[in-house]
Formats: structure tokens, sequence, C-alpha cells
């Protein structure tokens, strides 16, 4: 039987982004964990322009060949991880307009976050990202990572994790794996 492919998606464009070295943390130990097949998505690197397809997501009637390509690749994965930073209370507008894209794609998935901010380590972000994936119809996983002040988690440009993140995320790429093999069947 094939591992699932986990779909990594690093959610910030910006220049000078801490994003790197956590979605880099994230598929390090999901690579170590054996489980999966691993794809990246650096959406600064997929550079979706802003959403302009003529017909709705449902319809599946895609008329550009950068959303083709893109619903080829979100097809083809089984699970998701997004790590994003919060922006104004908020999830980046890259992942919005990734999301945008597509609509049966995503149907039926799992999906974990791992996000990151201030204080409140990305919990607005999160807040906020969680009834959009639901209305995708994306089931997100109970254990979810929130990073305050990653930059002091980071040296020489890798991101290391404390023990309670590294745990949780040990624990979602657990439930993943559950999530997957009970949802598979209704794709």
């Amino acid at each position: 039987m094939a591992k699932p492919k986990l779909m990594i998606v690093v959610g910030s464009v910006r220049e000078g982004r801490i994003a790197e070295p956590i979605a880099n943390w994230v598929r390090d130990a999901a690579t170590a964990d054996g489980r999966f097949g691993i794809d990246l998505v650096d959406l600064k690197e997929l550079a979706l322009p802003m959403m302009a397809e003529p017909n709705h997501p449902r319809a599946r009637k895609y008329t550009k060949q950068h959303t083709i390509e893109w619903s080829q690749r979100v097809e083809a994965a089984d699970a998701f991880i997004f790590a994003f930073p919060e922006y104004n209370h908020s999830y980046s507008p890259a992942i919005k307009n990734a999301l945008d894209y597509l609509a049966l794609e995503w149907d039926r998935k799992p999906v974990g976050f791992v996000n990151w901010g201030g204080n409140s380590g990305g919990t607005r972000a999160q807040a906020a990202l969680k009834p959009v994936v639901a209305a995708l119809g994306m089931v997100l996983t109970h254990g979810l990572i929130e990073i305050n002040f990653p930059g002091t988690h980071l040296a020489d440009g890798v991101f290391t994790p404390n023990e309670q993140q590294a745990n949780v995320l040990q624990l979602m790429l657990d439930e993943l794996v559950t999530l997957d093999e009970t949802l598979s069947p209704l794709r």
C-alpha cells in the first residue's frame, strides 16, 4: 500500500520570512516519521496570481495552466499541514488565494495547522482559517501547534521546536494518518 502524500504548505510569501525554517522542521519530522510521501509547497515559489478563473472552482473547468497544475498537485495529496504566520489577527492572503483556486480537490482530506505570532502564537490566524477549511470539506486535526515569538527558536536559519511543539507535531502526524485512512474511502 502506498504511503499517504502529505502536502506541507509554506503560507508566507514575505521577504525575510521565518516560514521556511518552520516548514523545513515540519518536513524533516514528517520524513523521519516514515509514513508519508512529502510534497513541500512554498506559496512564494508557486506564485499563483490572484484567483481569476472565470468558472466557479466546483465546476473544475479551469482555463489557466497554473490552475490546472495546482489542481493536479492538490488532488494528489492525501493530507495537509499549513505552516503560516498571523497577519493582523488573521492568516496570510497567500493561503486564502491558494485555497480559493480549488474546491473539490480539498474535500474530505485531513489538515493540521502550524502557526506562529507574538504573544498569541498565531491563535487568531488559526481561528480565522478554521471555518474556511471546514467550508472546503477538510477535517482538522485536534492537535494544532502555536508558536510564540518563533525567532527565539531560530539559530543559523534552523528552527528548533520546544518539547511541547515536537510532541504535538508527532500527535498531529498520527492523527493525519488515522484521518486519511478513515476519509480516503469517502473521496
